[in-house]
């Protein structure tokens, strides 16, 4: 088990790469969930779950790495802290998709312009990560960033302080789980699927559910899985090789895009706060990347 839990407290180019492609896919998940928004998204949070079981248990034994999630699953300790872990995520998975059902994108992608800050916070706190002065720069202009949206929210922030809190966490905790990133995602969804799986079997037997009604929302509620554990356990393998404060910085990539598409393609508003927020946490994006890709070639 040791070896699969490696934790490295500096950047690796293959960390960066993990890290980069799972932002990237985040960024067009609004896209598919705009497709599920007709249907509740607990329900939708339920089949993310079960759907992701399949996927990630394929993953494990294609790697040939099942023992260490066997060893994981008879340590208390290992299993308490996956509970926690599977907790955070599926909160703040329930918030996601509600923001985007409910016209709220934009107060999503707030959300996770403010928990990078968050997570160079715990870094700093837990971790004793100390940034640069290039990098001290950079979140303080992100900071601007964040403050100016939040002064000019026109409702209160809900959604967005519990996505940061929710994902904050999770990436701290993530990299305390003592097993690998893979078999810890498996671990996550194995123990949600304990409450998930009876939850649609009720729906169904009552009538209230969408899975089964129709050919369209029975492959999107399959698809549920596939666009759930494929980012996220490509960004659990980069969590493991880079730094908190790096993941948290590389996370801006997601909510720009989730800001456009939310603006462009969904049609929600934008104030002066927004359009003066955003090229200000590119920014700080910039400066960010090039002093850590400088250290990465140092080293």
């Amino acid at each position: 088990m040791a070896q699969n839990a490696t934790v490295t407290n500096k950047d690796t180019p293959q960390g960066l790469g993990f890290a980069v492609s799972a932002y990237f896919m985040w960024g067009f998940l609004p896209l598919y969930m705009k497709l599920v928004a007709h249907i509740p998204a607990v329900e939708v949070v339920a089949h993310r779950i079960i759907w992701s079981v399949p996927i990630a248990g394929l993953l494990l034994v294609i790697l040939r790495r099942t023992d260490a999630l066997l060893e994981a699953l008879t340590s208390p300790k290992t299993l308490a802290l996956g509970a926690l872990t599977a907790a955070l995520i599926s909160v703040n998975w329930a918030i996601y998709v509600y923001s985007i059902a409910t016209d709220r994108a934009v107060d999503s992608a707030l959300g996770y312009y403010i928990n990078p800050l968050f997570s160079v916070l715990l870094g700093a706190i837990l971790l004793r990560e100390r940034p640069t002065r290039a990098q001290s720069v950079a979140i303080g202009l992100a900071g601007l960033a964040v403050l100016v949206l939040f002064v000019t929210a026109s409702r209160p922030p809900w959604i967005p302080i519990s996505l940061m809190l929710t994902w904050g966490f999770y990436a701290y905790c993530k990299k305390s789980l003592p097993i690998g990133p893979n078999q810890g995602f498996m671990l996550e969804v194995l123990i949600l699927s304990i409450p998930a799986i009876p939850y649609v079997a009720y729906l169904y037997s009552t009538g209230q559910g969408y899975f089964l009604t129709d050919v369209s929302n029975t492959w999107l509620l399959i698809g549920c899985g596939v666009v759930t554990a494929v980012p996220l356990i490509v960004y659990a393998n980069g969590a493991k090789l880079l730094r908190l404060s790096t993941i948290a910085i590389l996370q801006y990539i997601a909510p720009s895009m989730i800001f456009i598409i939310a603006v462009f393609v969904f049609g929600e508003t934008i104030d002066t706060g927004r359009m003066i927020a955003f090229p200000l946490i590119w920014l700080a994006l910039i400066i960010y990347t090039t002093s850590m890709i400088r250290e990465m070639r140092k080293g």
